[in-house]
């Protein structure tokens, strides 16, 4: 059985072929977890600066909580205790949750692990908009058997403290490091086009509050967790925020915009981005699904997936081990948060980010179209 422990041993090899399995090019069952091909050198996970302009979270690899929350399918409690865990043993010190993620189970599973660690020793992310109360008739969610809770959106100012309080309360620890604006998008099909009823809402209410919680030292930095780029450039022309958690807007596959448009405009104000979905919630990884189901796959994704699966077999290593390290790659990225739903996921994505990635590989990238001009790539080891 693949354990914490066999994985440590291995990286202790230091040089050591991490697999010499052929590919395997898709995921077939949630859990599943495809071998990390490639030559490992002994390293840490990377971590950022002590010192900067805006806080930044030291490590900058980190675990995302919505699958323990029960997303696509259902993560026992062992299950989920030990993914937290793998996270810890591994190096991870960055957990996002999310009020929203299993509606309260994501963060009280977190806090049942991290109520046993030095709260000084990790970074907590969690999020505000949604209230939860208990309920009889739990709504239709994607979340798979979840508790009797309902949700209601509330970006006022009392509701953003309300939200911060529940969730010190479900994760059982006294402060949180960084809160994001959460699912305030178009792309939200709760909203729809009311996001910008709801973004009025959070101009006069969430962010003035959060900005306040951060002048008291209840809170490190605060930003938002969005899936689409134009609610957080809109906020930073209203308000002053730390750090962004942007998914589904940076990958190996698409890049482009952000590049282009949204990092550069962060950037100028020293604001951070922590890449959620680095796998394209698991596309990179051979499931069906691309992002969070909230689009069809692109018509040229499937054969721009295999281009770059048949490139990285050629130099020896796997997609997910290439998908991690680009997304972690531009300096105004602070953390990658990818998911997982056991341990030996955790423990893979771990064993990643050790993985030298020949320069070469890159450079037929480009060639092939994959990655643009102007993509930042590791640097060499």
């Amino acid at each position: 059985m693949h354990t914490r422990r066999t994985f440590l041993s291995a990286a202790a090899l230091g040089a050591a072929t991490l697999a010499a399995a052929p590919l395997v090019h898709a995921q077939t069952t949630p859990g599943d977890v495809l071998p990390t091909r490639g030559t490992a050198r002994r390293t840490a996970l990377p971590t950022n600066p002590a010192a900067g302009p805006r806080y930044r979270p030291t490590s900058r690899v980190g675990l995302g909580c919505a699958p323990i929350g029960n997303n696509w399918a259902v993560v026992s409690e062992d299950d989920a205790q030990a993914t937290i865990e793998a996270a810890w043993d591994g190096g991870m010190r960055l957990f996002d949750t999310s009020p929203w993620y299993g509606l309260g189970r994501s963060e009280r599973r977190l806090g049942h692990v991290l109520g046993q660690k030095p709260r000084d020793e990790y970074v907590v992310s969690s999020k505000v908009g949604r209230l939860l109360t208990a309920t009889r008739e739990t709504p239709k969610v994607s979340w798979k058997d979840p508790p009797p809770f309902d949700y209601r959106y509330d970006y006022s100012a009392e509701g953003t403290r309300r939200s911060v309080e529940d969730s010190l309360q479900r994760l059982g620890i006294d402060s949180l490091d960084i809160v994001l604006v959460h699912d305030l998008s178009p792309d939200n099909g709760d909203m729809g086009e009311r996001w910008l009823e709801y973004f009025e809402q959070a101009r006069t209410g969430a962010f003035p509050e959060l900005t306040k919680m951060r002048e008291e030292g209840l809170i490190k930095a605060w930003g938002m967790g969005v899936n689409t780029p134009d609610p957080a450039l809109r906020a930073i022309e209203v308000a002053d925020p730390d750090i962004f958690l942007l998914a589904c807007q940076y990958s190996l596959l698409d890049h482009q915009r952000a590049l282009d448009d949204t990092f550069p405009k962060l950037a100028a104000k020293d604001i951070s981005v922590i890449v959620g979905s680095p796998l394209l919630a698991g596309f990179l990884a051979g499931r069906d699904r691309y992002l969070y189901g909230s689009q069809p796959v692109p018509a040229d994704a499937n054969e721009k997936r295999a281009t770059a699966q048949r490139i990285a077999e050629r130099h020896g290593i796997d997609l997910r081990t290439a998908a991690l390290q680009f997304a972690n790659a531009p300096d105004v990225v602070s953390a990658i948060v990818p998911g997982s739903r056991n341990a030996a996921q955790v423990e893979a994505n771990v064993a990643s980010m050790s993985v030298v990635i020949p320069g070469a590989f890159w450079d037929e990238l480009r060639e092939a179209g994959i990655l643009t001009a102007n993509a930042p790539v590791p640097k060499a080891a």
